[in-house]
């Protein structure tokens, strides 16, 4: 039996790299499909023995788009490992901050990675599928409402935290200084633009991609439909959070099956290994891991903004509210399983956070000066949770009595997301080809199935033990493997 071998790399339009290597069968059919990222990140091994208060520091580091996550994170795990508590204005201050970053990077990934497959066209031509064609599409008008709006966000985010790509403004306890009254004012003026503009920004995936019943239709195709359980966040109204809160898992049928602090994650939460990915596999604990398998009785589960949305009652400010409504109205009640629906999430939640920024603007605390209560206990153990664009984040951190790091494990959003991009690509390949038939179209609908994650493969990456397992492979001219090396046979001759 002969099987053909179909390879996408570089994959395109999201943050890391990797490739998929698709199977066929003798018959044309997709026999099985990876995806395989061969980058690595060492972070959780380089940061032991380094002072725990420069990990707010040294962690956004891991990644370009998403620092502000990893940044508070870490600034979250240092209050509990301090056992300090900041005050009411620390708090909003990084609320205010965190939200922020949510808005525009949620608005990044629909214009420049996301939006391209809908606004242009899931088959246009490659050299269309990006930001271009979408200003191509909308127009410069609308794509200097993108940049303007990012770009104030960004300003005001840098002006709080000294820099927008790698803050200095969350400490153990509290943030790094208070809010001006100048610096209010411009989050005055701001804040209703940011709300106008997520609110524009669904108008639009309403006009191009709800009116468009091709499009719908592939939203809601079997081929990009997943039966999981999901995570994430909720607030005390079990409300959509992205700052703090607890953690509630649902199953595929939307009933609550665990709701737990972030400091217990280890007591729900595991972690699978391939030996073809440096990326880790969580799954849940009490199903277990069945393999890359949906339903009920696999402990596979997803985070990110349609399960934020899944395990939520509600959002937590009223314009979001009505488009969640909406959203679930369109695809058939909750918890939705369509992988590309995580795109109309995303948006909606980009509502939410600017309805969120446009509240705390409002609010006459973020100008207290009491933004800091110095911590005072010998450190120990921290736990910190956010949610990132991309799902659930969580750092964890033990130290000695000095405050020097011996323990540090790092799982980020893509990550809880791993096994089910993998089942993503392999069901989205077996949906689209057949019969042999490959063109460039139909590679990206595959392309389509993990881009709606947002994957950060930057991030995600990283061997369990702390090794990195490499082996290479040697191709002669015509493509044949002609020796194989293996990290452990370079140990064993050494």
């Amino acid at each position: 039996m002969t099987t053909r071998r179909v390879t996408i790399d570089p994959i395109t339009r999201l943050e890391g790299h990797g490739r998929i290597e698709i199977f066929l069968d003798e018959a044309g059919e997709v026999a099985n499909a990876y995806l395989q990222v061969p980058e690595l990140r060492g972070f959780e091994r380089f940061c032991l023995g380094r002072p725990a208060e420069e990990m707010p520091h040294i962690t956004p580091r891991i990644c370009g788009v998403c620092p502000t996550a990893h940044h508070m994170a870490a600034t979250r795990a240092l209050d509990e490992l301090w056992h300090v508590e900041p005050p009411p204005a620390g708090h909003k201050l990084r609320e205010l901050f965190y939200n922020l970053f949510m808005f525009e990077d949620h608005t990044l990934h629909f214009y420049f990675l996301g939006g391209p497959d809908f606004i242009v066209g899931p088959s246009a031509p490659a050299a269309e599928r990006n930001v271009l064609g979408v200003i191509g599409k909308v127009g410069l008008e609308i794509g200097g409402k993108v940049i303007a709006a990012r770009k104030e966000a960004r300003a005001i985010m840098a002006e709080m935290a000294g820099k927008a790509i790698h803050p200095v403004f969350g400490l153990p306890g509290g943030v790094s200084k208070p809010m001006t009254a100048e610096l209010v004012d411009r989050l005055k003026r701001a804040a209703p633009g940011f709300v106008d503009f997520a609110a524009f920004s669904l108008q639009a995936f309403a006009d191009v991609v709800l009116k468009n019943q091709a499009y719908v239709q592939t939203i809601l195709a079997e081929h990009y439909t997943h039966r999981t359980y999901y995570m994430g966040l909720v607030d005390e109204a079990r409300k959509v959070t992205f700052y703090r809160g607890r953690v509630r898992v649902v199953d595929p049928a939307g009933q609550q099956v665990a709701f737990f602090e972030p400091r217990d994650y280890l007591a729900h939460i595991a972690e699978h290994v391939e030996p073809w990915s440096y990326i880790k596999f969580p799954f849940l604990k009490k199903p277990g891991w069945k393999g890359f398998v949906d339903g009920v009785d696999s402990g596979v589960y997803r985070v990110a903004p349609l399960a934020r949305l899944n395990v939520a009652d509600g959002m937590a400010t009223p314009r979001a509210q009505e488009h969640y409504e909406q959203m679930f109205a369109t695809l058939g009640g909750r918890p939705a399983h369509s992988t590309l629906a995580f795109h109309w999430a995303r948006l909606i939640e980009a509502l939410q956070a600017a309805e969120v920024v446009l509240a705390c603007s409002q609010d006459p605390e973020i100008l207290s000066p009491d933004v800091r209560r110095v911590p005072t206990e010998a450190p120990t153990e921290g736990v910190g949770m956010v949610e990132a664009p991309r799902g659930t984040l969580i750092h964890h951190y033990k130290t000695d009595r000095n405050g020097i790091l011996t323990f540090v494990n790092l799982l980020v959003a893509t990550v809880h997301n791993a096994a089910p991009i993998q089942m993503a690509i392999k069901k989205a390949a077996q949906g689209v080809i057949h019969r042999g038939h490959v063109d460039d179209g139909l590679l990206n609908q595959v392309e389509m199935a993990f881009r709606a994650f947002d994957p950060c493969h930057a991030c995600a990456t990283h061997s369990l033990p702390g090794d990195m397992p490499l082996v290479a492979r040697v191709h002669d001219a015509s493509g044949a493997v002609v020796r194989v090396v293996a990290r452990a046979d370079i140990g064993a001759r050494a």
